[in-house]
């Protein structure tokens, strides 16, 4: 008996011993909860297609239900047979192909409850093309009736249709580490284990039924799309002058781009070339003197939301008719034409260096174009040119001045363009439309001929010297800069000229335009307007304007003066007062409404030339967006595990009772 107690002593010895040291491994191993996390699931690093909502239904991409989608990671190949729900691995290359099967293929489309998009950065090179725009962008709002008309041959339209699973873009990083997953399951056919794909893309909008703009927005589970347009006056326009007013050149351009993937909307070509054009043409003028001296005010324009049913460029309108704060000192009757800058970061392709002139009218192109050639003869090159739009195309290309158009049809107008009869940029709203897609040299041409051309428009077209033109050029190194602010993480929004101006909320530049916080202001609260909007604003309220008497005034409470205002104010907290005319104007739907912090749809407004079609769109709100990545046991397999260890259980139990009736046994013969 002596002999059994201590061998159970030492058993028991033993077994603390080895929990003691398995605790204090754990222990070193994990310090937190977050630690364990960590070490069970990978976080992916992805761009998600989100739901937005309009007045007939619902586009973009949604978890079905309320619960996360949990799926074993597959790589999609044309010839895949689903057997179980599955999330799908596809190169940019075939995924054209996987949504044309998943609209035919009723008993695939079943089990596809997820889809996991490669970067695709490597393939631009070799891809015929990818926009998932449609093949005329906006075509309702057109001035002309040409719905058939291709500007965009790529497109296929697929970002406008409605997915009931989610779709994530994947970061480079991202891509390999799914690759290897998806290569793992593969091998893994016989395997007890998985890797799966946990998806949290639950919208609000699937979970309270709210399945159009008009109801999300009177329950609250959504957001209109919009934002903060700019414009600005060169000089600045002051209030109180006695002077009569002049006419005015309204030189606009885009600051919103879309995408199927809500923040890799990057717009290289379509529209930030165009922006960074504009933005070097005001830089070049504002050294130029004497502009308060011609005969024609300048003023430009920067619009959001104009991928989105022209909101910006329609909502300025809607406030110049109302003759609001956000556009005191214009006058619709005062502008006498309209030059906007749109896809020219392209110009610059094989041995073909031209630029197109595609205008309202007839006239308008004369003479403009005469204007333009003018201002390209005085950059004395033979490798750039510029053209009239072919006559065979039914009219404007998708742009803001259609806007204007439809608001006025004897609007006189020309966009400058890139492209003649279809769209030089093959990734038209697509992630793939970066900064890789366009040329510097081509968006320094068309600012160099803008700028001398506004010149001369403001000159009322008198006869103006070379010499005084050949002072107007424009700073390359301002337009490489930009491109490296506004089109790429590395520098990004932290770069220097950025930090100059504002504080950005984020260092990787997305154009999308995002939803309207809080009331609609001409002053808005800084909080709610995006970082390229505030960029936009500081850098033209500086660049336009003249120096303020009040230099030693404390800034912006001390900027009381007529026209003064405060810029720089978030670097320093200071800032410095200025006398400039640059105003911020909220950019929504014509047919929204705020009031009592919620919003309601207006019905729609005959003067409204283009509320009929306005689509009013808006954003789900969410919780937490999320894409993670873990290894999960087989059920077949747990199954197996369940039954050994009740076998084990039983069996034990056997054993125990026959030792014992035996050690009991064994007891009574001693």
């Amino acid at each position: 008996m002596n002999d059994s107690k201590l061998f159970v002593f030492l058993i028991c010895l033993l077994a603390q011993f080895f929990l003691s040291f398995s605790a204090s491994d754990l222990v070193n191993s994990f310090e937190s909860v977050p630690d364990l996390e960590k070490s069970m699931y990978m976080a992916i690093d992805g761009y998600p297609c989100v739901r937005l909502l309009n007045l007939s239904g619902e586009i973009g991409c949604s978890n079905p239900g309320r619960a996360n989608i949990i799926a074993p990671v597959t790589r999609f190949k044309t010839e895949n047979k689903l057997a179980e729900p599955s999330a799908l691995l596809v190169s940019v290359d075939q995924f054209e192909d996987l949504f044309a099967r998943l609209s035919i293929d009723a008993d695939f489309s079943r089990h596809v409850v997820g889809v996991l998009v490669e970067s695709g950065s490597q393939l631009q090179n070799g891809l015929k093309g990818f926009s998932p725009d449609k093949k005329f962008p906006q075509a309702e709002f057109a001035p002309y009736q040409s719905g058939k008309f291709e500007w965009n041959p790529t497109g296929s339209g697929l970002m406008w249709k409605a997915y009931n699973f989610p779709v994530f873009l994947l970061s480079n990083s991202s891509t390999l580490a799914l690759q290897e997953i998806a290569l793992r399951n593969e091998k893994r056919k016989k395997s007890s284990t998985v890797d799966v794909a946990d998806f949290d893309l639950v919208m609000q909008t699937t979970k309270s039924g709210t399945r159009d703009s008009e109801s999300c927005l009177r329950e609250q589970t959504c957001l209109p799309l919009g934002g903060y347009s700019v414009w600005s006056a060169l000089p600045p326009i002051i209030a109180s002058s006695s002077k009569k007013a002049k006419p005015m050149i309204l030189t606009v351009a885009s600051m919103d781009a879309a995408s199927l993937f809500r923040d890799a909307s990057i717009g290289a070509d379509s529209p930030i070339s165009g922006l960074i054009s504009l933005l070097a043409v005001v830089d070049a003028l504002s050294r130029v003197d004497g502009l308060g001296d011609l005969d024609k005010q300048l003023v430009f324009a920067v619009f959001t939301g104009e991928a989105w049913g022209y909101l910006g460029s329609r909502r300025f309108l809607l406030e110049l008719d109302q003759h609001s704060d956000a556009v005191s000192g214009l006058d619709l009757a005062l502008i006498e034409m309209v030059l906007e800058i749109g896809s020219v970061g392209k110009g610059f392709t094989q041995d073909d260096n031209t630029f197109f002139a595609h205008s309202t009218k007839e006239s308008a192109t004369n003479g403009t174009l005469s204007v333009l050639k003018d201002a390209l003869g005085s950059l004395k090159t033979r490798s750039i040119k510029i053209s009239r739009a072919s006559k065979s195309n039914p009219g404007l290309p998708p742009s803001s001045l259609m806007s204007f158009l439809k608001k006025n049809p004897e609007t006189s107008g020309v966009v400058l363009e890139d492209f003649d009869a279809a769209f030089t940029n093959k990734f038209y709203h697509s992630h793939l439309d970066d900064l890789s897609n366009i040329n510097s040299s081509a968006i320094v041409a068309a600012a160099s001929i803008v700028a001398r051309s506004l010149y001369i428009l403001a000159s009322d077209k008198k006869e103006i010297k070379n010499s005084v033109l050949n002072t107007i050029n424009i700073n390359a190194s301002l337009v490489e800069e930009l491109l490296g602010c506004l089109l790429s993480c590395e520098p990004g929004f932290t770069c220097e000229l950025v930090n100059r101006y504002i504080a950005p909320s984020t260092s990787c530049p997305s154009h999308y335009v995002g939803v309207v916080l809080g009331e609609p202001s001409s002053q808005p609260y800084l909080g709610n307007v995006g970082d390229v909007s505030r960029f936009v604003w500081n850098f033209l309220a500086d660049k336009t304007a003249i120096p303020s008497k009040n230099m030693s005034s404390t800034c912006p409470k001390g900027c009381s003066g007529n026209g003064e205002m405060c810029v720089k104010a978030e670097t320093d907290g200071k800032g410095v007062c200025v006398i400039s005319t640059t105003r911020y104007v909220p950019a929504y739907s014509t047919r929204l409404k705020y009031e009592s912090e919620t919003w309601e749809v207006l019905p729609h407004n005959s003067s409204d030339a283009m509320g009929e079609a306005d689509p009013v769109w808006t954003e789900s709100n969410w919780d937490t967006i999320r894409l993670r990545v873990y290894t999960v046991q087989d059920t077949g397999f747990d199954l197996l595990v369940l039954l050994l260890g009740i076998t084990v259980t039983v069996m034990s139990y056997i054993i125990i009772v026959i030792s014992k009736a035996f050690i009991t046994k064994a007891l009574k013969r001693d």
